[in-house]
């Protein structure tokens, strides 16, 4: 092989799409079934579009786990997009995540779960089990914690070394919790086949956790998992399973999905942080911090290759630099990611190929696996390119991701 391969060449390569009803949990999915017949659906489950919304994510884990089948609507988040309108003559104030159930609207994360719960029975406890209490209370706590120390500014090392304590101190009672569990989850749940899944305790914390596992290392250099051994242990309980691997967001999604969601991040400037932002931004990611699981990177890269020449054309249009040679850009990473052969075009597109890089969302796009080696592979191009000019993202909004063109074609 001698040359960047064509796009009728790289079709050769694709493998087929992930069975979006019956098989693994993904991103794509309007239906999910498990064997069961469409009719026994009851469940309509409205989530947002780019899988960014923590609450969205905590009923979809519940479902999936307890493997209730139902239909997913999907919906924009006014950080990246216009509210559907027919959804807000359904649910007024537009707030997501909701579910429909024999024609009654449920709002509010936790009161979705409670109705589920009252419907389908529990995943390990009931949300409103009053062992859970307390666990409830200290997921607040650290939520709390963490936005103190994230989304406050501060100008003196004072204010940002107390709230960085305080955060310590909340996340090691969750350590501790989780160090004198057996089974390394706080609410396990016990299948039929003896197989030990997490619970709805446990559920209620993976979001935040996600996105603090992520957040505090690109902002403030703060390391979650090399920290707290028994944190670590638990996420990797989660990665460990497609149902959770199939809602899970990168570390570059998260930073950069969330200054907008939240009113502002702010950058702790440290050594760690510069390092770990970097490797974040280049798109080599941080190894096992990010996602503790050995994956076929074969496979992965290939699906990754679907996924692009699904979009392409709508890639080709929306990216606003060199088009006539992004075209040939995206084909060189492309080839790059499947044979592992470099072969530089004529004229490298390196911001065309950065703002790509910068805007794949996961899991919105393709499996957290299958982004790795994408952003691997445009990175690799890209550094190519004697064009060393920054493609912003934007901080207070994410109009960037705007889904209008690509909302038929998923």
């Amino acid at each position: 092989m001698n040359g960047i391969l064509t796009w009728n060449d790289l079709n050769k390569f694709r493998v087929e799409d992930l069975d979006r009803v019956n098989g693994i949990n993904n991103s794509y999915a309007n239906l999910r079934l498990f064997g069961h017949s469409e009719n026994d659906v009851l469940v309509t489950f409205y989530r947002d579009r780019h899988s960014w919304c923590p609450y969205c994510q905590k009923i979809w884990l519940w479902l999936e786990f307890k493997r209730i089948p139902y239909r997913v609507k999907k919906i924009n988040m006014f950080c990246y997009g216009q509210k559907e309108s027919w959804f807000l003559e359904k649910v007024r104030s537009g707030k997501l995540p909701a579910i429909e159930f024999k024609g009654q609207v449920i709002t509010e994360s936790d009161n979705i779960i409670a109705f589920l719960e009252n419907e389908f029975g529990g995943l390990g406890s009931f949300i409103t089990s009053n062992h859970l209490r307390v666990t409830r209370e200290l997921e607040r706590e650290i939520f709390r914690s963490w936005c103190n120390w994230l989304c406050r500014e501060s100008f003196n090392f004072l204010d940002n070394s107390l709230r960085q304590k305080r955060f310590k101190e909340s996340i090691s009672k969750f350590d501790e919790i989780l160090r004198r569990s057996k089974s390394g989850f706080i609410d396990p749940a016990l299948r039929d086949s003896g197989k030990i899944e997490p619970g709805i305790g446990d559920i209620i914390f993976i979001p935040y956790m996600e996105r603090m596992n992520a957040s505090l290392i690109y902002y403030k250099g703060f390391n979650l998992r090399s920290n707290y051994l028994y944190v670590d242990k638990w996420l990797t309980l989660f990665e460990e399973t497609s149902i959770y691997s199939g809602t899970q967001g990168d570390f570059h999604t998260h930073s950069h999905d969330l200054p907008p969601q939240m009113g502002g991040c702010y950058k702790e400037i440290n050594e760690k942080q510069i390092a770990f932002s970097e490797s974040i931004d280049s798109g080599n990611g941080l190894g096992n911090y990010e996602f503790n699981k050995n994956y076929d990177s074969k496979y992965y890269a290939k699906l990754a290759l679907e996924r692009v020449i699904k979009h392409k054309e709508n890639l080709l249009k929306v990216n606003p630099y060199d088009k006539e040679s992004f075209d040939e850009s995206l084909r060189s990473a492309l080839t790059y990611m499947i044979t592992g052969e470099v072969v530089i075009p004529e004229k490298v597109s390196g911001k065309s190929l950065r703002y790509l890089k910068n805007r794949i969302s996961v899991p919105r796009d393709m499996p957290i696996f299958s982004a790795r080696l994408l952003r691997q592979s445009l990175n690799k191009i890209e550094l190519q390119s004697k064009d060393n000019e920054i493609d912003k993202i934007p901080l207070n909004h994410r109009y960037d991701q705007d889904p209008k063109n690509f909302i038929y074609n998923n």
